[in-house]
């Protein structure tokens, strides 16, 4: 896939994890490390990276410029794959937003704990809806290693007071509470308004505008000490709205969705954009370990979305529902310009975060995520995950190496090598039941261990 160069460096051009590590060697490495002990002498400490999360909402796998889009330049998320890695079989561990948003911020998968759905809109409360109190977020995890922690945009994890940002580990927080929200106004939902804090805001000019000025302005603010900042945009989730300044660069798209899209997606790449710039002017790039991810495949039809050459969309676990783009850089720590193969997944920001931060990884904390700076790194030769799994009401799927089952809700589960066949085409499950038999007992094992959904459709799935 071809690839966009960053509007404020030249990078890179993108090489391979096992070139990078045959050509480089350790030496490379040791170089990088030295340069940022040399250069980053005003930012904090070296051993407390500032952790930046960023997560796109109902973006599709093919919608970045270095994922391959042609229409909308992204110039400043592509820049964080030029610095870094892209991962080209990044997951989510759930087709929709809630449940990947628990699992993201646990580190977990969400199954463990009833997560498994969304919940009604905000107008029908549920009042057990949440993230469970049991749970440890990554923002209490990395708060309770002294850094100071800042959350906004979308959280769609609990509208009760005790469910809410600030008593869950963020010190800061302005955004809503719901799954959606209109760009351009406030009130258009008495009951998701947006909020900083518990407090309503009364007007607002556009969401995505709105919540890169407020996380700069949170850096501004706390650049002389570890910060944990969450950036999770509702971007680009319907409804489809923008500013003219933004539909203004793309009037050569003729098909008026289309062009919001574009409009709704460039605003976002200008919102990252002012964020990595905030990092610079602080001198705090090398000192940053950044990750975008995209919560679930994109809704193609609601919103022109595109997840090719992926099958499927937002809400199926065909691999256009959960296979998302998934970035990261850490200057110095991570060779910039990798493209990996090995599947990753969205439990593993939690662990990679917090050992990046000091912390340990214990197995009473139960994580299903991994800390992938080991391979990103060459100290660790295997691969993260030899398993991957999802459960969504009826539909189920389970990864091993290459080969995927799955189930849609149908009598008999279909199976795919997606080394071969990315995108689902030929279903090898008559040639294979051995293979299929293998993973339907690997897919029972994990699902014995998970909870019934808390709230939401009944019918957990099982082959």
């Amino acid at each position: 896939m071809s690839s966009k160069d960053s509007p404020n460096e030249e990078m890179p051009a993108a090489i391979s994890r096992r070139d990078f590590l045959k050509a480089a060697g350790t030496s490379a490495l040791a170089l990088a490390l030295g340069e940022v002990l040399a250069g980053n002498a005003d930012a904090a400490p070296l051993n407390k990276p500032n952790i930046v999360l960023i997560l796109a909402d109902d973006l599709g796998y093919a919608e970045l410029g270095v994922q391959g889009c042609k229409d909308i330049p992204t110039p400043h998320i592509d820049s964080i794959a030029h610095n870094g890695v892209r991962f080209t079989n990044g997951y989510v561990s759930c087709p929709v937003c809630s449940p990947t948003r628990a699992g993201l911020m646990t580190g977990r998968y969400q199954q463990r704990f009833g997560h498994e759905f969304n919940p009604s809109r905000p107008t029908i409360r549920q009042p057990d809806f949440g993230l469970p109190l049991s749970e440890t977020t990554i923002a209490e995890r990395l708060k309770a290693l002294g850094y100071v922690t800042g959350m906004f945009g979308k959280w769609h994890l609990g509208f009760e007071p005790k469910f809410q940002p600030q008593r869950r580990g963020f010190d800061e927080f302005f955004g809503f509470l719901g799954g959606q929200h209109h760009y351009l106004t406030t009130n258009e939902d008495p009951g998701n308004p947006i909020l900083r804090g518990t407090k309503t805001i009364d007007r607002i000019d556009y969401t995505t505008d709105a919540f890169a000025r407020e996380a700069a302005s949170f850096i501004e603010r706390h650049h002389n000490k570890p910060f944990f900042l969450y950036l999770p945009f509702n971007a680009v989730h319907a409804p489809l709205e923008s500013t003219q300044k933004y539909l203004d660069r793309f009037g050569s798209i003729a098909d008026k969705k289309r062009r919001t899209f574009a409009a709704m997606t460039s605003a976002m790449d200008d919102a990252v954009g002012r964020v990595l710039a905030k990092l610079r002017e602080h001198n705090l790039e090398k000192n940053s370990l950044i990750f975008f991810v995209s919560d679930n495949g994109g809704p193609t039809a609601q919103t022109t979305s595109g997840n090719a050459p992926l099958k499927g969309f937002k809400g199926q676990v065909f691999e256009g529902g959960i296979r998302v783009p998934f970035l990261m850089q850490w200057k110095g720590h991570i060779p910039a310009g990798q493209v990996i193969d090995d599947p990753v997944i969205s439990l593993d920001v939690l662990p990679t975060a917090l050992v990046a931060a000091g912390g340990r990884l214990n197995p009473d904390m139960k994580l299903d995520g991994v800390d992938l700076m080991p391979y990103l790194t060459g100290k660790s030769r295997t691969k993260p995950h030899d398993q991957l799994f999802w459960r969504f009401g009826t539909q189920w799927a389970v990864r091993v190496g290459d080969w995927k089952l799955e189930c849609h809700g149908q009598k008999e589960a279909e199976l795919y090598n997606l080394a071969d066949d990315i995108g689902e085409k030929s279903d090898l499950s008559a040639q294979n039941p051995t293979k299929v038999k293998e993973l339907k007992g690997i897919y029972n094992e994990w699902n014995a261990e998970l909870m019934e959904p808390r709230w939401g459709r009944p019918g957990a799935a099982r082959p």
